[in-house]
């Protein structure tokens, strides 16, 4: 830990300065619900390409991303891979439809199809998604800024979230993506500058950092094999294909930013903007896990550094000799949300430190920003309004928005919190999303392709899959005497099979409804 040079902490209270002061020169266009939570339909293509971009890149991509490839490899490459073909399956038939609609809310279509429930359920996993992606944003910058500063976690987030939460409620959506355009330049040029810094203090340069790569098999995608137990090619790219179609499909945070392009093909843009952008930049946040790797592979002294710092966040109250000795036990992959905060601290030049942690800072804040959008217009169109009182004014609207947005960024904030001490971010991250999303997605692909799906096909469907998800989850704690009851396949198929198991047993049920045709009489 060190005391940040009095330049770096100037850049860093700038920055947050001035994403305050955007909410509050976009809160004076708020004068109604419709431009809070969708722009009045009048933000260009690119920019909404840009927003959706800077919401993938999360301080979960800047930080748990080198993180996978310092401990693993580029395993979680693939994710990002999967990205096109989900792309095309929204654009293709998704975003039509919700211009159809016109209804600004993703979930709405469930209650036309299927009655209240689908729609509570599709709007209650939604929320528990958000809060676990906002509590692992949070988790992931206080990590990196307790690092530089010093100052406890639980403080980092409290400050940085209520910066978050005052611009995010002044300037409503319109600030959110504006701020975000901004925020996607600045992540991806940290991003640049860590990779340049890592490789510039290594010696020997890039052949070496290929040489060491190779000799530890840092770049592999994976195992091709058929084999859906562990963290295969094919279990990352399924996955990233059926949570890629969540977020481009029926997520509140994508599905919002169509409503606020002035047309379908802007809006289908938008997401190809968006994949173009991050498919590559993501593979640099690779290439930074693995040349963090062969920085510390050559320099042992701070390697050991970096465990004695993660044993003794382990072991607060241990001896030294206790210490030392998880110390000694502890490998690549339990140390890497930790190194390139490690290396900021000991390697970055006072200057440029600042300019990171605004990257970081922008990584983390665009997403949890967004988050708190889309859940507040999610509670009050699909929970409020539907239940509690369906005619609300213009102004009182525009307040219950502004208090959703505040509720939700504090419960986001009080994840985080509940989440320091987790092994990697972006593990519980991905876990996280795939229980809550999948029975959403595949009552959301139920609802869209089977059109003859009835309420009660869905809702059996729904129970179903919900059973089989709460199964695969929680199996593993089962005693050994039970352990042939056990999932026995990798965390990541979660989502995967949960969404296949709510589709085709909905359709399955469908069929089986169908009366048989009568036999035609012939006649002789």
């Amino acid at each position: 830990m060190r005391t940040l040079p009095i330049l770096d902490l100037f850049v860093i209270i700038l920055y947050l300065v001035a994403m305050v002061a955007v909410g509050a020169w976009f809160s004076r266009k708020n004068k109604n619900a419709d431009q809070f939570t969708t722009a009045s339909g009048r933000i260009p293509g690119w920019a909404i390409g840009l927003s959706i971009y800077a919401t993938f890149l999360s301080s979960n991509t800047f930080l748990g991303v080198p993180g996978k490839a310092f401990g693993s490899n580029w395993n979680s490459f693939v994710f990002s891979l999967s990205m096109p073909l989900a792309a095309w399956v929204a654009t293709r038939f998704f975003i039509p439809f919700y211009r159809q609609t016109g209804e600004v809310s993703a979930y709405t279509h469930l209650e036309h199809r299927f009655g209240p429930w689908a729609r509570t359920y599709a709007v209650v996993c939604f929320l528990l998604t958000q809060l676990a992606r906002m509590g692992s944003i949070f988790f992931g910058i206080a990590l990196s800024l307790q690092a530089l500063t010093g100052y406890p976690m639980a403080t980092i987030m409290v400050i940085v979230g209520t910066c978050i939460i005052l611009y995010t409620v002044m300037g409503g959506m319109e600030a959110v993506i504006w701020t975000e355009v901004v925020q996607g330049v600045i992540k991806t040029a940290g991003a640049f500058i860590i990779l340049w810094l890592v490789v510039d203090g290594m010696s020997g340069g890039v052949d070496r950092i290929v040489a060491i790569g190779r000799t530890d098999n840092k770049f592999s995608l994976g195992s091709f094999a058929p084999d859906f137990t562990q963290a295969t090619f094919w279990v990352i790219l399924l996955y990233g294909f059926f949570m890629n179609l969540n977020n481009f499909g029926m997520d509140q945070n994508y599905v919002q930013r169509y409503h606020t392009t002035t047309s379908k093909r802007e809006a289908a843009r938008s997401v190809w903007l968006c994949v173009y952008l991050y498919v590559p930049v993501s593979l640099v946040f690779f290439v930074i896990g693995s040349c963090l790797y062969a920085y510390y592979q050559t320099n042992p002294d701070l390697m050991d550094a970096v465990r004695m710092q993660v044993a003794t966040e382990r072991l607060p109250n241990g001896s030294p000799a206790a210490i030392r000795q998880l110390a000694a036990t502890l490998q690549p992959a339990d140390v890497g949300d930790k190194v390139m905060p490690h290396f900021m601290v000991t390697r970055v030049p006072a200057g440029l430190v600042g300019l990171i942690v605004a990257a970081i800072l922008s990584a983390a804040m665009s997403t949890i920003s967004s988050g708190m959008n889309a859940s507040a217009t999610v509670f009050s169109l699909d929970i409020y309004q539907r239940y509690i009182n369906p005619a609300l004014s213009e102004k009182k609207a525009l307040r219950l928005l502004y208090l959703a947005t505040t509720f939700f960024g504090l419960l986001g904030m009080l994840t985080g919190i509940a989440m320091i001490g987790v092994k990697s971010v972006l593990d519980v991250w991905w876990l996280l999303s795939g229980i809550f999303a999948g029975g959403m997605l595949g009552l959301f692909l139920l609802g869209i392709i089977s059109r003859t799906t009835r309420n009660a096909e869905a809702l059996t469907a729904t129970l179903i899959g919900i059973l089989v998800i709460v199964w695969m989850t929680f199996s593993a704690q089962l005693p050994e005497e039970y352990a042939f009851l056990r999932n026995p396949l990798h965390q990541n198929m979660i989502m995967v099979v949960g969404t296949l198991t709510i589709f085709l047993i909905g359709v399955l049920l469908t069929r089986l409804r169908r009366p048989k045709p009568a036999p035609v009489e012939t006649v002789a």
